[in-house]
């Protein structure tokens, strides 16, 4: 389905948050039309209003996609107006975490096409990973589509089916905030060797940037990363010894909380 397509059928976007305005800001860029777009949203932001987009009009009759990007407690009241798009040749891509395609197709019916997507926050920079997963009703096209919007954002995975959606959310829809925790951790480790609090805060997060920015463009794999900068019996070498200890480093530590985060959003998706 070609951005003309979108254009001529309309985009319908319910709920225009932070990842609701990221998207959008990176589709207005890719050439969609404001005028092609409707948004729901009960607060509409400064930013919002000054698209040109349609913003709480009600929705056009056979729209090509229907974007859902409200916090999962408001899908009980989101959802009841979407009942008459369902079933049709308008395909549903949710964003929500933590509620199932079946959830969906309880309300829309399940030959609603539907693509089940998790995004993560970096996405507010287009420097995202979302991973995707669909019904029976979705097609090979309704799939390139969703990639291709999702792609205004970062870059895009396809999952080999839903049941995999728990580990996603629990690596990369939360992994930004272990990161920025080891940022928190890591500069407050600094202070106690010394440093001035805003010197360590800016060494951490110039760190943590380059060293992940290095992982993603270096051929070598992050093992060997490591490797390269670890001189036997150096500095970093000595640092290792403390954070890669089976039962006290990253590794327990890290699939203890990967495992918690994943296990909650099973419970939330039950």
């Amino acid at each position: 389905m070609s951005m003309k397509e979108l254009d001529r059928r309309g985009l319908v976007l319910i709920g225009c948050g932070k990842m609701g305005s990221a998207m959008l800001a990176g589709w207005l860029e890719r050439g969609l039309s404001p005028a092609a777009v409707w948004v729901s949203d009960p607060n509409p932001s400064d930013w919002l209003q000054a698209q040109g987009v349609r913003i709480n009009q009600g929705l056009p009759p056979d729209p090509a996609i229907v974007l859902i990007a409200v916090k999962p407690q408001m899908m009980g009241a989101a959802l009841p107006g979407l009942v008459a798009l369902g079933g049709g040749g308008t395909l549903f891509l949710t964003v929500a975490a933590g509620t199932t395609i079946a959830t969906y197709e309880q309300v829309l019916g399940a030959a609603t096409p539907m693509v089940r997507a998790m995004p993560n926050t970096p996405a507010a920079i287009g420097k995202g990973i979302t991973a995707i997963c669909s019904n029976g009703a979705a097609t090979e096209a309704h799939l390139r589509l969703a990639e291709e919007l999702l792609s205004a954002v970062g870059q895009v995975v396809r999952l080999e089916g839903e049941h995999q959606m728990d580990a996603v959310t629990a690596v990369s829809g939360s992994g930004p905030a272990y990161v920025f925790h080891l940022i928190e951790t890591l500069a407050a480790a600094g202070a106690a060797e010394g440093l001035p609090p805003a010197l360590a805060m800016q060494l951490a997060k110039a760190t943590v940037a380059g060293a992940g920015a290095l992982a993603e463009e270096a051929a070598e794999a992050p093992d060997q990363l490591r490797v390269n900068v670890t001189s036997p019996g150096g500095t970093t070498a000595a640092a290792l010894k403390v954070l890669m200890d089976e039962a006290t480093g990253f590794p327990a530590l890290l699939k203890e909380a990967v495992h918690a985060a994943a296990e909650r959003g099973r419970e939330l998706g039950r």
